[in-house]
């Protein structure tokens, strides 16, 4: 996928996923900063932001919010109020407001700004080393406007997924805070490593490279985990033995109810945004 021409993007907030978004779009893309701003309520961020990727950050949306052909709503649920007042009846008549606000709905989008194209989005942070998932919605009117520079934006950062709003809540329990249970899963294989005598530097590198290996088996053949496991798995093995401990500790009913826990969070989340 590629982007064709230059748009103008703003971003309101400019916290780490906003920071993965940007990361994508002037290192993989190569967009030029210049034509990306940032409205953040703290002026260090800015400052961070603006050496970092040498965008247009600053307090308020003042400078770009009636220029921006993109606006990224990219706040905490608890401040989505209050930046969707700042920037209503301010923006361009035809520009495109993606969210990527956990629980906020496209329903309560478009109370707001009810005249414009609206994206719900939920990425995820490793969109910042160009390996993100992110699953998208879209309202009516974006249905019938060109998605294309929303999309390559989007894919700058990893894989893209158009999806069925209703589905936005497991998705934000899955690959949305999923990054979460795989840092947890590494940690703990090298914590296995170095009581088995691995450095832990060694035992980190270890336990990440295999479950990358692994994600990108699954994502690059095509076949089920199920069946990519039991090619590990020889019979009476080092993998099998392994696995039935997992399976003895529940850890495949663990994540299952992890993935449960954060949908439920955000279908609360979108009650109270």
């Amino acid at each position: 996928m590629t982007i064709h021409g230059e748009k103008v993007t703003g971003f309101i907030g400019g916290g780490e996923m906003a920071a993965a978004m940007i990361a994508g779009m002037t290192e993989k893309w190569g967009l030029d900063p210049t034509h990306i701003y940032v409205s953040d309520h703290k002026e260090a961020r800015c400052r961070e932001l603006y050496d970092r990727y040498r965008v247009r950050a600053e307090v308020g949306a003042d400078t770009f919010i009636g220029q921006a052909d993109i606006v990224v709503l990219a706040v905490k649920p608890s401040g989505a109020v209050m930046a969707m007042e700042e920037i209503k009846g301010r923006m361009k008549s035809n520009a495109v407001l993606v969210s990527i606000v956990a629980g906020l709905s496209l329903a309560k989008l478009a109370e707001v700004f009810p005249d414009h194209p609206l994206v719900r989005v939920m990425p995820n942070t490793p969109l910042a080393v160009g390996e993100g998932m992110s699953a998208y919605a879209l309202n009516d009117r974006a249905e019938q406007t060109d998605m294309s520079f929303v999309c390559g934006l989007l894919a700058a950062g990893g894989r893209v997924v158009k999806i069925k709003e209703e589905w936005m809540d497991a998705v934000t329990g899955l690959s949305g805070s999923g990054p979460a249970y795989g840092f947890l899963m590494i940690e703990a294989l090298a914590d296995g490593g170095v009581m088995m005598g691995l450095p832990r530097p060694t035992a980190t590198m270890l336990a990440a490279q295999t479950l990358l290996g692994a994600a990108r088996m699954v994502l690059t053949t095509g076949e089920a985990p199920a069946v990519l496991k039991e090619q590990v798995m020889s019979p009476a093995g080092t993998t099998a033995a392994g696995v039935q401990a997992l399976e003895e500790r529940s850890v495949r009913g663990a994540l299952i109810d992890a993935v449960l826990a954060a949908t439920e969070r955000s279908k609360t989340l979108g009650e109270k945004t």
